[in-house]
């Protein structure tokens, strides 16, 4: 399978602080093409910190993010807005939605700021939510869906720009039991229909029971990577 990302001595220190914090250090992964991975590790091992790094949402203090031979690290503000939008997918915990907008245009976000037709983005946004099993709630605002809906929504959103591959930051923790095993169903389904990579962040015992990938980090350093058949 081809390496859709490569870290090589990827590092990450805070110094707007009392002390420095180091929440990456010299961490070296390969992610292939279709990939289910779960990254685990206690609260300030650097898992967000590293999601965010590779998702070119934050940049390295030391090392390179290598995506299609760039390094997305040395990318400029407005060049990584782009790539972005383009190639990466974001789930994050707390949805992010936009309150006034429905579901159908929260998804068709995305598409608006890559300048898709519309009638496109409205094809593919209903597309997208019947995909994650809200095709009655189209025209729905976010405040009248459960947690498990909006995150639905989220993801959605994220597939509608037809990403390369979705980061997930802890995207089942405020969900129940159904609502998750149901959210990580979706997303194992589109995984293995459409070869979507997923690379979450997780505490959450119910994603890594479903991961075919665990990467343990402590200390912003890799501790464990282990592959297991599912």
């Amino acid at each position: 399978m081809k390496t859709v990302i490569k870290t090589e001595g990827l590092s990450k220190t805070y110094t707007n602080t009392a002390v420095p914090v180091h929440a990456l250090r010299d961490v070296n992964l390969e992610f292939k093409e279709g990939e289910f991975t779960a990254i685990v590790g206690p609260s300030g091992s650097g898992k967000t910190t590293f999601l965010n790094v590779i998702g070119g949402l934050d940049k390295p203090t030391e090392g390179k993010v290598v995506i299609d031979d760039i390094d997305i690290a040395t990318m400029k503000e407005s060049q990584l807005f782009d790539f972005r939008l383009r190639h990466i997918g974001f789930v994050f915990q707390a949805y992010n939605l936009i309150p006034v907008l429905t579901a159908v245009e929260n998804v068709s976000f995305i598409m608006l700021l890559q300048k898709r037709p519309k009638k496109e983005m409205e094809k593919r946004a209903k597309e997208m939510l019947e995909q994650v099993g809200l095709s009655d709630k189209l025209n729905t605002r976010p405040a009248q869906l459960s947690g498990g809906q909006q995150q639905r929504v989220a993801v959605a959103r994220a597939l509608a720009s037809e990403p390369r591959f979705i980061l997930a930051d802890e995207p089942t923790a405020n969900l129940d039991t159904k609502a998750a095993m149901n959210l990580l169903d979706i997303m194992a389904r589109l995984n293995n229909d459409k070869s979507v990579t997923f690379i979450f962040s997780t505490h959450d015992q119910r994603v890594t029971q479903r991961a075919r990938r665990v990467i343990c980090m402590v200390d912003g350093k890799i501790v464990g990577d282990e592959r297991h058949e599912r």
